[in-house]
């Protein structure tokens, strides 16, 4: 059964209350992070197991909890590799462009408190305030040497990459976008040239298993277009589930209480749950992380900058 939370909260905890009452044994999935919060404290709530696959905010739920599991790596830890790339290429002055939200407000905290003891400086530009164009007398008025979007994709994500690339006075600012709107197909129609060369976290080897070239070229062919990470996740949250149905069957506490033995291999590598410190539920640590972006020359192709 499938439900579509459609980014919305309340309808998540809605749809796991239905669930529920239809008699579910686990639940799988969300993206979003402030969504999948919502379905994992309801979850918990009901006493529904809940394999989170790619929603990664630290606090998925308030308590610690054995009913909820997460193969998403913890934003704390994926965007301080994310920080560690920009040291590493030269970038101490980071402006920020970020819009009001949970997610938006972990990521600012997490790269400040990261790149402050390291000599870098976070200045963090309020989108509900500045207009895109305004935001390009902003980065020069602050000598920022990179410029991160911690924005929704396509708006205003797009409107702020096209204005700093017309902007002359910032030919030479890195903009970045670790939540990985770079990676949707989308993002390139709508961008063209412009979509190139603008680093973003995501959850891939180097070099995909025999199992996980299998499933590529299996999901290329169903897709029509190379698959991205999120596919991934979404493979390898059904093959976890499947490995623990068939060991234990549909009953919700022994499904909840096998996630510390749980041993699957997934096209990333292979799938344990464990705790975590700081982290509430029972978390895969860690899939593998990069930084990537789109080769100006041929922006359908994604150049491997730093690993974690």
């Amino acid at each position: 059964m499938v439900r579509d939370t459609a980014a919305d909260p309340q309808r998540a905890a809605a749809a796991v209350d239905e669930l529920a009452r239809l008699g579910v044994a686990a639940l799988a999935g969300e993206y979003h992070s402030v969504v999948a919060r919502a379905a994992a404290a309801r979850a918990d709530a009901l006493g529904l197991p809940f394999l989170c696959s790619s929603a990664v905010l630290d606090a998925l739920t308030e308590q610690p909890t054995e009913w909820v599991a997460r193969l998403a790596p913890a934003q704390s830890h994926s965007w301080r590799i994310y920080a560690d790339f920009l040291l590493s290429a030269g970038h101490r002055r980071i402006a920020v462009a970020a819009e009001s939200s949970v997610y938006w407000a972990s990521g600012a905290r997490i790269l400040r408190d990261y790149l402050a003891p390291r000599g870098g400086t976070v200045i963090e530009l309020d989108m509900r305030a500045l207009a895109p164009a305004v935001v390009c007398d902003v980065l020069v008025g602050n000598h920022a040497t990179a410029l991160l979007l911690l924005v929704g994709h396509p708006e205003p994500a797009v409107s702020i990459v096209t204005s700093v690339r017309r902007d002359r006075r910032l030919a030479e600012i890195m903009i970045g976008a670790p939540a990985g709107q770079p990676e949707f197909a989308q993002w390139a129609m709508l961008l063209g040239d412009d979509s190139a060369a603008i680093p973003f976290l995501r959850y891939l080897p180097e070099r995909l298993s025999p199992l996980g070239a299998r499933v590529e070229r299996a999901l290329r062919e169903r897709l029509a277009e190379a698959p991205s990470f999120v596919a991934f996740e979404g493979y390898d949250t059904v093959a976890v589930l499947a490995d623990v149905l068939r060991s234990h069957g549909a009953d919700r506490t022994r499904i909840a209480g096998s996630w510390p033995r749980v041993a699957v291999e997934g096209t990333r590598g292979q799938i344990q749950f464990s705790r975590t410190p700081g982290i509430n539920v029972r978390q895969w640590a860690w899939p593998p992380i990069q930084v990537v972006d789109r080769d100006p020359a041929e922006p359908d192709r994604f150049r491997i900058l730093h690993t974690g």
